[in-house]
């Protein structure tokens, strides 16, 4: 990992992978944002076939992975996470990437498209809604407290996994998700739950796609289809099925649909 201090203070960890061709002209970059309790090694099933392709770029957001946990003091909020991505941006002399968000990665990337459209040349959003508060997403800090964080995710894991998925997998997510700051997530998820930005997708006008689980827990499914209708320029495909976590439990679907659409649409 290579290290920013943010214009706040805040260390924040990034890395770059690139595995493709070196004699062809570089192309703008992806890069990635990954869910909450998320961390640059969550990508391990996509990065190997992306960046053959695309150079690659990954944040890992305040608070998480090896970058640096903010004090109560300090500013968490979706607006400072997109801060984060332009002052990443910037620091590489990158003056636009195609933004892939998971969950709420994907509202980062959300917010990033409305608020510098011109940083943003296409949208991927993997299981990733307006925010969360539509759902029941607000009641998890204080479940979390009671039972510690590791047990929290395992009581749930239905709703992020489906029954077939590979056990090692099931039991890494719960580790990885469960090594987080409990008191930092819950500061985390409670900020997302109270924020819904529905009304103003349509300010979001690069192409964008959205991939939706087919039997979302957390959300709801027809909020996807708001999602299509209101984005000026958007593609939705729902993996049949599938609960929150796809980009965990299907990487592989996950990643050609995001190649093929960045075939088709990158530019």
């Amino acid at each position: 990992m290579s290290f920013l201090t943010a214009s706040d203070g805040i260390r924040l960890a990034w890395r770059v992978d690139d595995f493709t061709p070196p004699w062809r002209t570089p192309e703008t970059p992806v890069l990635l944002l990954h869910a909450a309790m998320g961390a640059y090694r969550r990508w391990f099933g996509w990065i190997p076939e992306l960046a053959r392709h695309w150079t690659t770029l990954s944040l890992e957001l305040r608070g998480h992975g090896a970058s640096q946990i903010p004090t109560e003091a300090q500013p968490l909020t979706v607006e400072r996470l997109v801060t984060d991505v332009v002052e990443l941006l910037d620091h590489l002399g990158v003056a636009r990437a195609h933004v892939v968000g998971l969950s709420a990665g994907g509202y980062v990337g959300q917010r990033l498209a409305m608020a510098h459209p011109g940083r943003v040349a296409t949208l991927a959003l993997f299981a990733s809604t307006p925010g969360l508060k539509n759902s029941q997403a607000g009641t998890w800090p204080a479940k979390a407290a009671a039972m510690g964080l590791e047990a929290f995710m395992r009581a749930g894991i239905a709703e992020r996994f489906p029954p077939d998925a590979d056990p090692g997998l099931v039991d890494w997510f719960c580790r990885q998700t469960g090594s987080n700051d409990l008191p930092f997530v819950g500061r985390f998820v409670a900020h997302m739950s109270s924020r819904d930005w529905e009304d103003e997708l349509p300010r979001i006008a690069c192409p964008t796609l959205i991939v939706a689980p087919g039997h979302e827990p957390i959300g709801s499914n027809d909020q996807y289809e708001r999602m299509q209708a209101l984005i000026p320029d958007a593609q939705l495909v729902s993996l049949e099925g599938m609960p929150h976590n796809i980009g965990d439990a299907a990487p592989e679907t996950c990643t050609r649909t995001l190649l093929d659409f960045l075939a088709r649409r990158g530019g």
